[in-house]
């Protein structure tokens, strides 16, 4: 931990990291909960918003008290100490005028820092919880994020953000999240839906949205906090970051319509669900170029995430037999793949430098993707020793909302 004088923080761009984490955490809070509320069977909504809402208050917690100083903590290529753990680094000494800053981003007060970081934890985490709706027991939800979040998402950040981390000295580029954020998240969520097993009468009933509505508004909030998410990853108000605002909406315009063309000439129809998975499977797509293209770049990957992330959500899904609920692994996990081999492919030399390489990208991807399957399902097998992870029978039929919490939506 370093402490600096007060006139050594730069305003402008701690101001704008300030509000690029607000407009993270608005992502989660309520966009994802709206989201994935839209998206499920009426008797299932108070659950799947209580899910999301409490999976953002144990991170919360975890992140600050241990996440943060094991993912940028300069330790070792692997891992992070505690020297930052239980809020240590979070210091402001207003009778010195001197406060704390991070090695990786000195011209912020490390409060700022850790406090964008944590929005990026409470969102990775709180994605999972699409592919386990409608049937995971809440005690073992709360448990799964509170281990999640410090024992696989901590270690991936810590390899690939922390400037000593392996896979960021490989030279592989992230600039805010595919392979931290999303192809973390969506192979966990893979491994979660196969190991939780398929929803009663999967396959056998339709299971309708509860209201699309829901959902789209989800979308627009996610759409509005990504902003905040690319561009606030520049950790300055700068080019790079007016750069990354651009480019992340019109990813996501390209891959919308690009989901939707694919959606209309497969199946006869656009739907406003397709348009707003495609949406979605455009900002993760970009989400790890997002400071290293230029605009005209950014037309490419969405359209190419708009038809990939369509693959994975329906050719794919089936193929692979798992209950990923809402699509977790299709949208997010083949849109953080496609998108991370994309960063290296249309990343401008005038921008990210000339390391970028598609080799680099793999290895990243794979090394997550085997990571974060294997941790994840230790989690839940350690979590299966303690208690069972899914409701019975009986409250699955009930529904989750009176079950579990004793309210209804409607």
């Amino acid at each position: 931990m370093e402490m600096v004088p007060l006139t050594a923080i730069d305003k402008a761009d701690t101001g704008w990291v300030m509000v690029a984490s607000a407009l993270v955490l608005l992502m989660t809070l309520p966009g994802i909960a709206l989201f994935y509320a839209g998206l499920v069977r009426r008797k299932n909504v108070v659950n799947t918003m209580v899910a999301v809402f409490a999976v953002a208050c144990v991170v919360t917690l975890t992140w600050f008290g241990l996440g943060y100083s094991l993912a940028f903590t300069a330790e070792s290529p692997w891992l992070g100490n505690l020297g930052r753990a239980w809020f240590a680094a979070l210091h402001f000494d207003g009778r010195r005028s001197v406060i704390s800053v991070s090695h990786l981003a000195p011209h912020l007060p490390e409060a700022a820092y850790a406090l964008f970081q944590a929005a990026f934890a409470i969102i990775t985490t709180s994605l999972i919880v699409g592919a386990v709706v409608e049937r995971m027991r809440f005690a073992a939800l709360l448990m799964f994020a509170a281990l999640w979040s410090v024992l696989v998402y901590a270690p991936v950040a810590h390899w690939v953000w922390e400037s000593g981390g392996w896979l960021n000295q490989l030279g592989a580029l992230d600039f805010a999240g595919g392979a931290v954020v999303h192809v973390n998240a969506g192979v966990a969520a893979l491994v979660c839906a196969f190991m939780m097993g398929r929803r009663r009468g999967y396959g056998t009933e339709p299971f309708e949205p509860h209201s699309l509505g829901w959902t789209a508004m989800g979308t627009a909030m996610l759409l509005i906090g990504w902003f905040g998410f690319n561009a606030g990853s520049a950790l300055s108000a700068d080019g790079r970051a007016a750069l990354a605002f651009v480019v992340t909406l019109v990813a996501a315009a390209a891959a919308g319509l690009a989901w939707m063309v694919v959606e209309w000439l497969v199946r006869g129809a656009p739907t406003l669900l397709g348009l707003l998975s495609g949406m979605v499977g455009g900002l993760v797509a970009i989400t790890p170029a997002a400071g290293f293209v230029q605009v005209g770049s950014a037309v490419w990957i969405g359209l190419i995430a708009g038809a990939v992330c369509f693959w994975g959500a329906t050719w794919l899904k089936r193929r692979l037999g798992a209950d990923d609920s809402l699509d977790v692994f299709g949208v997010h996990g083949v849109g953080g793949i496609a998108g991370s081999i994309l960063t290296a492919i249309f990343a401008d030399p005038l921008i990210a430098g000339t390391g970028a390489t598609v080799l680099n990208q793999l290895i990243a991807v794979a090394a997550v993707a085997a990571y974060s399957a294997a941790a994840t399902a230790g989690v839940l097998v350690l979590i299966r020793l303690l208690m069972p992870l899914r409701v019975d029978a009986v409250q699955e039929m009930e529904g989750l909302d009176i079950s579990l919490h004793l309210e209804r939506q409607h």
